[in-house]
């Protein structure tokens, strides 16, 4: 949270405020769960044998042992991103490292959202860093956690474990059936922009210009 809202609080040279970065991470209104990670996650008494670099800071940030959610980006794509650099360091060398992210490991990107990684620089550092970055995703391989716990539900409904104490205060079966059916209609909502590609998308602008041709 203080990572996401430092741009708000400090001045910075490129900042952002809480709707730009809904409007960049929310390319559709269901597809809104982020995964977070910070950097750099040391030690206090290792800091000082460890010299931080944007270089540094971008690597870690990425890097699967550093998220917030037990997730791994690896197994999804990224359909947006947004990494806030907080310290003394140039837009430019920030600039670099992003769109060297992107080139190095494009088939983790989705292809048909061009330049979705949006990066901020905050000049104030965290207490005890002398730099430090915070990442926010939104990656389709967060319906991992989503699989997890709609089994995990499945497996209790079946038996009707603890159902007998939301029932006992007025709510019905039927809620409990939906909310399993909005769950697995997400999962299948991500999986499906997980596969789409940009040739997907020409095609189904033919396909419409056809029918508007047809109609005519």
């Amino acid at each position: 949270m203080s990572g996401v809202t430092c741009c708000l609080r400090f001045p910075g040279q490129l900042n952002s405020d809480l709707r730009k970065l809904a409007v960049n991470l929310i390319p559709f209104p269901r597809l809104h769960f982020f995964m977070v990670g910070f950097a750099p996650l040391t030690s206090r008494g290792s800091q000082q044998y460890r010299a931080l670099t944007v270089p540094e800071l971008t690597q870690q940030m990425w890097d699967s042992k550093n998220m917030m959610c037990a997730a791994d980006p690896r197994h999804g794509r990224y359909l947006t991103a947004s990494a806030m650099f907080r310290g003394k360091m140039s837009t430019k060398e920030v600039d670099e490292q992003m769109i060297n992210v992107q080139n190095k490991n494009s088939s983790y990107f989705v292809e048909w959202i061009p330049n979705n990684v949006k990066s901020s620089v905050c000049d104030v550092p965290p207490r005890g860093l002398s730099m430090a970055s915070t990442f926010v995703g939104n990656s389709t391989s967060i319906q991992e956690m989503f699989r997890r716990v709609s089994e995990q539900f499945t497996a209790m409904f079946r038996r009707k474990a603890f159902l007998h104490w939301y029932t006992g205060e007025g709510m019905d079966e039927m809620e409990f059936t939906e909310a399993e059916s909005n769950m697995n209609d997400l999962v299948s909502e991500y999986q499906q922009y997980q596969d789409a590609t940009a040739h997907d998308e020409a095609e189904y602008e033919e396909e419409e210009e056809e029918e508007g041709a047809d109609e005519n």
